[in-house]
């Protein structure tokens, strides 16, 4: 069993690290490889070269955990969408059809897919049996902005665009519900052994939505993980003190905090859970000082708890590998 999947299963007090976008754009190795291959869905599609990225992290710096190398919007894919990432603007979902996406078959779905189950089988063989490898999807209300088109900029979104259209978003919650826990479980089947929830645009829900766009869809995700025994991480990003509304509605084995949540609070408000993460990506460009200096205030807030250590979101492409090596040695010194 692997170090992370014990932590989250038993709740021990292990030492266990690794990064969100550990595997990827800011590593000179991944963008030899990135620079051959321009489309991104093809990429992740390529299940040697998926597989070949997901291990890149774990060669370069021994983490405790790979997370396969793929994309939150795989799904949206797999049921027939077309997906197009622009640079500087990133992934757009082009010509959404509300019949068709519904129609869409678990044949098509699974075939459409194989790919990343394939570069998960194959990792999984590569991978050191005390490793964990992760698996994730895409919350239903972050995955709905992009089927919406609702995105304005990193803080905003076009809220007109959902405005009278309760049906029709329940519809295609429950179209995602079904088959996230269909994406879940055939990475599992593949050898995945915890499965992360990104809810990365949970903070831009509308107030007096928050409990049926954000708390109710992770909490039937996490309800089918839990009825499998499957490990499961939530990472509700930007709904700062709701993480503790978050946590007793939904109970997943572990929590995410994003770099908004003060290490000290969540300590003293988030119990029988997991805690993961914090630490803003942004330290990791600055001196080894403060690097150090911030990573302290969370291992000592934590210390005694079970606590992950990573980041409170993705590894930014303009961060030196050379900083990621110093903080891990770090943390595992401390």
């Amino acid at each position: 069993m692997g170090e992370l999947k014990k932590i989250l299963l038993k709740k021990k007090n292990c030492k266990s690290v690794w990064f969100m976008r550990q595997a990827g754009r800011y590593l000179p190795e991944f963008k030899k490889i990135r620079s051959k291959n321009k489309d991104f869905i093809k990429l992740c599609l390529n299940s040697k070269l998926s597989s070949e990225i997901t291990l890149q992290p774990i060669r370069r710096f021994n983490l405790d955990s790979a997370i396969i190398f793929s994309d939150i919007l795989m799904v949206p894919y797999g049921l027939g969408q077309d997906i197009k990432f622009i640079e500087d603007k990133g992934p757009v979902i082009r010509n959404f059809n509300l019949k068709n996406f519904l129609n869409f078959k678990k044949k098509d779905f699974n075939k459409k897919l194989r790919p990343v189950y394939s570069a998960i089988k194959t990792t999984k063989k590569r991978l050191e049996k005390e490793k964990s490898l992760i698996c994730f999807v895409g919350a239903p209300w972050t995955l709905l902005i992009y089927l919406f088109g609702l995105k304005i900029n990193t803080n905003n979104i076009d809220l007109k665009k959902i405005k009278g259209r309760e049906k029709e978003i329940k519809k295609i919650f429950n179209k995602l519900n079904q088959f996230l826990c269909l994406h879940i479980k055939n990475q599992v089947r593949a050898g995945a052994d915890v499965v992360q929830i990104f809810d990365s645009w949970a903070g831009l829900i509308p107030k007096n939505k928050v409990k049926d766009f954000c708390f109710k869809p992770n909490k039937k995700i996490v309800d089918f993980c839990k009825s499998k025994n499957i490990p499961i991480i939530c990472f509700p990003k930007g709904i700062k003190k709701k993480y503790l509304q978050f946590n007793n509605y939904v109970r997943p084995h572990g929590i995410s905090l994003d770099y908004q949540i003060k290490p000290e609070w969540a300590y003293k408000n988030l119990k029988n859970v997991v805690i993961q993460g914090g630490l803003d990506p942004k330290i990791l460009l600055k001196s080894d000082k403060e690097i150090f200096k911030r990573a302290t205030r969370y291992l000592k807030a934590f210390k005694g708890i079970p606590y992950v250590f990573n980041l409170g979101h993705g590894l930014l492409p303009k961060t030196d590998p050379g900083k990621v090596h110093k903080l891990i040695k770090f943390y595992r010194n401390f």
